[in-house]
């Protein structure tokens, strides 16, 4: 019965990623065909591999072969509509596109010099403009695929816009035959880094490591009140650093703690809520952060290792925010934690903590800045293999690594896809020199304010976002609103600018009304959607502040005052993180309307004033917030006494 179950389970699970994950609708190879597709994705893995560390090859060359066998992986694994079940079938049409797709990055790469060396004169050649052409709309066609529509709407925007207004052989030259185009930065970054780290989540995942981040958060937060919900947040923040997708974390954690939360109590739309709003903030929890942060290095100039550990506190107040909104939830229903002896003990989880070995390794490789980060992965991955070795009870089996190259090349087909068409993206951008004028609109609408431009590209980050990869986003968002934010009429911080679009381009899996990872929980939940994503929206009210914060105030992000000494830093580090936390508490407070009672609506609205005050930027603010919230704590608590 307890296997029937477990398939019972299992099968819930796909149906939910099939219905809100575009990653789980591929065909169904089995026999020799799937032992085919399987080698082919074992070589494309194996080969990325070997290019990021031994190849010298010309870019030109690297990236052509590597978006010809993106193109042809793509192809053989998402049919042209979702829900196809045909098994050992794919149409002569999808040959057709796949083979007219890919040939011309192949041609490129085996004639790199000469084209080079042609420059514009390429475009001269009717047959090198059809083969460019074909190849970007074959990989629109996979991007439709795999990906969604609502990227392809802005790439259509832009290309139509750029068509207009700049001639077509200059635009087809630039977007395929330069590093301006579809060889941008964002697929560069992607061949060179971001696979590496794929690969090597795909064997961290068969180490088991998810079971053994779900143990420990049971162990640390489980019997306390409303222990289930407080051990999705723990469980999903680990977790979701690994897996680095929204809608999959939510899924696969989700699976266990979604139905632990409503048998503890919780609403079914709060426990799908929940689950979403932490798995989202997985995508900002360091070391990996998801594939965004390697394109985040990238854009800003800093090693990567800076931008993990910037990423450190508004990681840290994000899941405290949840957290905190979490225990609140959880006294006002009067729950109660799991039982003790139903929970896994500490000591016995101790013995596993040499799984954790793969991550610090790597933290260590990439912090020292002595190798590069796609050597420090690989030795990543040969560290996972060890320990994936000395786990007995899930040990790692050369089917399973086998596994692990196979799901990791499945996996960086969306994410190269995506990061293609942020490159067109850009190279729209470029050749039109939208991005100024874009600049000039932006300021004029927000006479020079950074708050009210703040707010503008909040709203763009969010509605591009909906249904777009976090990668894409970051992609868009940074050729377009950052450049606006760090303009000298804005005046906001290179760093603080790519973070604030990083942030809200992630939250929009999570905010109505595309919020896939919040309808991905509600699915197991059995709950409202809507009023899933908005329970989850209001939970990662963090997510919607800590943007702010940083934006004005830069050393949340570490960004000091030329000349700081290091006892200063050091305090407005502790002020920052103190007041911050104080202004969270009331403000989640003030959302749940309950502190050791009910609140009423006035002293709700005081409660979110003050919390908004202690996290601007200021000692004055901070003061004048910690009066107003202390205020009502006190009171609060005195009505609680009187009202037993």
């Amino acid at each position: 019965m307890s296997d029937e179950l477990e398939r019972n389970a299992a099968g819930d699970v796909d149906e939910v990623m099939k219905k809100y994950d575009r990653e789980s609708n591929v065909r169904i190879w089995e026999g020799y065909p799937a032992k085919a597709v399987r080698l082919l994705s074992v070589t494309f893995s194996l080969y990325c591999i070997y290019v990021t560390l031994f190849s010298t090859a010309m870019p030109e060359v690297k990236l052509n072969i590597f978006l010809g066998l993106i193109l042809i992986l793509g192809y053989v694994h998402y049919p042209a509509r979702k829900g196809t079940v045909r098994v050992n079938y794919i149409p002569w049409y999808d040959i057709v596109i796949m083979a007219a797709g890919a040939f011309p990055f192949f041609y490129f790469a085996s004639r790199a010099e000469s084209i080079i060396m042609l420059a514009t004169k390429v475009t001269a050649d009717p047959r090198m403009v059809v083969m460019a052409v074909v190849s970007i709309l074959a990989m629109m066609e996979l991007c439709r695929r795999c990906v969604g529509i609502p990227i392809l709407c802005v790439v259509g925007s832009l290309l139509v816009y750029t068509f207009m207004n700049v001639r077509f052989g200059k635009v087809i030259y630039d977007l395929f035959y330069t590093t301006t185009g579809l060889m941008n930065t964002p697929i560069n970054v992607c061949a060179k880094y971001i696979v590496v780290f794929i690969i090597f989540g795909a064997f961290l995942e068969r180490t088991g490591i998810s079971a053994f981040f779900i143990n420990l958060a049971n162990a640390i937060a489980g019997a306390s009140s409303g222990g289930p919900a407080k051990v999705a947040v723990l469980s999903s923040a680990l977790c979701g650093m690994v897996s680095g997708s929204s809608v999959g974390n939510t899924v696969t954690t989700g699976s266990v703690t979604i139905p632990m939360m409503k048998k503890t109590g919780y609403n079914p739309e709060f426990a799908g809520a929940v689950e979403a709003a932490a798995s989202t903030g997985g995508q900002i929890m360091p070391p990996i952060m998801g594939a965004a942060a390697f394109l985040m290095a990238e854009y800003m100039g800093i090693p990567y290792a800076q931008v993990a550990l910037k990423a450190i506190l508004p990681a840290v107040l994000y899941f405290t925010g949840i957290y905190i909104a979490v225990h609140l939830e959880a006294k006002k229903l009067g729950l109660r934690g799991i039982p003790r002896e139903e929970l896994p003990e500490i000591r016995r989880l101790l013995p596993k903590i040499y799984l954790l070995l793969p991550l610090i390794v790597l933290v260590v490789l990439v912090s020292t800045n002595r190798y590069t980060m796609q050597f420090s992965a690989t030795v990543a991955i040969g560290i996972t293999i060890l320990v994936g070795l000395v786990n007995r009870e899930d040990r790692i089996t050369p089917a399973r690594m086998l596994d692990a190259l196979e799901a990791g090349g499945r996996g960086t087909i969306t994410v190269a896809v995506a990061c293609a068409m942020a490159g067109l993206v850009a190279g729209c951008i470029t050749s039109t020199g939208l991005a100024s004028r874009l600049i000039t609109l932006i300021v004029n609408i927000s006479g020079g304010k950074a708050i009210i431009a703040l707010f503008l590209t909040m709203l763009c980050c969010i509605v591009l976002g909906m249904g777009v990869p976090t990668t894409a986003n970051y992609c868009i968002m940074a050729a377009t609103c950052a450049p606006i934010l760090m303009s000298p009429q804005i005046g906001i911080p290179r760093v603080c600018a790519h973070f604030f679009v990083f942030y809200f381009g992630i939250v929009a899996d999570i905010t109505p009304p595309v919020a896939l990872a919040a309808y991905a929980g509600s699915a197991i939940a059995k709950a409202p959607p809507m009023k899933t994503a908005f329970n989850a929206t209001r939970l990662a009210i963090a997510a919607f502040i800590v943007p702010y914060i940083f934006a004005f105030n830069p050393v949340m992000l570490f960004e000091f005052t030329e000349g700081t000494s290091g006892a200063l830093r050091l305090l407005e580090v502790i002020q920052l993180i103190a007041t911050s936390l104080l202004g969270l508490f009331s403000v989640a407070a003030a959302l749940n309307g309950f502190l050791w009672k009910p609140i009423n609506p006035a002293f709700r609205v005081i409660m979110t004033a003050g919390g908004l005050l202690l996290m601007v930027p200021g000692t004055v603010t901070d003061i004048i917030g910690l009066a107003v919230c202390a205020a009502v704590f006190l009171l609060q608590r005195n009505i609680a006494k009187a009202q037993p």
